[in-house]
C-alpha cells in the first residue's frame, strides 16, 4: 500500500468519531500479514490512530491488546495494557500489570524452554476462547509511537498478550495455535473452569498441558 493510500484510508477511519469497528475472523485482512511501519504516516496521523486504538480497546470488556488489521489496517502496529481491575488481581498474585504499551515492527523470542498453557480470546473472535500453549518468558523488540527502538522481555500474561498481538500482526489468529478441544464459549471459561482451573478443564475436555 502506498504512503497515500495508507494515510487516506487511516484517515478515513478515524472520521467517525468514538470506538473504531472490530473485525472479526473471516475478513481477509486478518490473514494477510501486515506491512512494516516506515513512517508512512504523519506524526499526527500515527499519534491520532493511537489514541483511538486505545480508546477502542479501553471500551471492549476484558480487552488486553488490538492490533491494527483487527480495525481493517494492514499496519505492524498494535496496543495494549491490563485494564485496572484485571491490574489489581495480578499484583495480588505477584505479577506485573502490563501499562499502556505500543507495539510497532515489534519482534520477539522465547527465554529459557519454559511453556505455559492459558486460555485465550480474541475481539476478533467474539464469544470463544481456547487454551493456548506459549513461551512463559520472552524478549521483545519493538518501536514506539516516537519511533524510540526499546529491547525488552515480558513475562507471564505480558509475555502472552505481546505473542498473541503480534500474532495478529503476521496474519494468525490464536486458534491457529490452539489445543481445539480446549474450544469452550467464554461464558463456559468463567463459569466451568474459573475456579477449576486449566488442570480440570484439561481432565475433563481431554487434552494436554505443556
Amino acid at each position: 500500500m502506498e504512503n497515500s493510500e495508507l494515510a487516506d484510508k487511516v484517515a478515513q477511519l478515524l472520521e467517525k468519531p468514538g470506538p473504531l469497528s472490530v473485525v472479526q475472523a473471516g475478513d481477509p485482512v486478518l490473514r494477510r500479514g501486515t506491512a512494516r511501519y516506515d513512517g508512512q504516516l504523519s506524526d499526527d496521523l500515527l499519534s491520532r490512530l493511537v489514541a483511538r486504538l486505545r480508546e477502542t480497546m479501553e471500551q471492549m470488556d476484558n480487552a488486553v491488546g488490538l492490533a491494527a488489521p483487527q480495525v481493517g489496517l494492514p499496519l505492524r502496529l498494535a496496543v495494549l495494557a491490563t485494564p485496572e481491575a484485571l491490574s489489581a488481581r495480578l499484583a495480588e498474585r505477584g505479577q506485573q500489570p502490563v501499562p499502556f504499551t505500543v507495539l510497532i515492527n515489534p519482534s520477539y523470542k522465547a527465554v529459557g524452554p519454559r511453556q505455559v498453557g492459558g486460555y485465550e480470546g480474541c475481539l476478533s473472535v467474539s464469544g470463544w476462547q481456547a487454551v493456548v500453549a506459549r513461551p512463559d518468558r520472552i524478549a521483545v523488540v519493538r518501536q514506539d509511537e516516537t519511533g524510540q527502538r526499546l529491547t525488552e522481555e515480558y513475562a507471564g500474561l505480558g509475555a502472552r498478550i505481546v505473542q498473541h498481538e503480534t500474532d495478529h500482526l503476521d496474519g494468525l489468529l490464536y486458534l491457529d495455535r490452539a489445543e481445539l478441544r480446549s474450544l469452550s464459549t467464554t461464558e463456559q471459561v468463567v463459569e466451568r473452569w474459573g475456579a477449576a482451573g486449566i488442570k480440570a478443564a484439561a481432565e475433563q475436555l481431554g487434552f494436554e498441558l505443556p
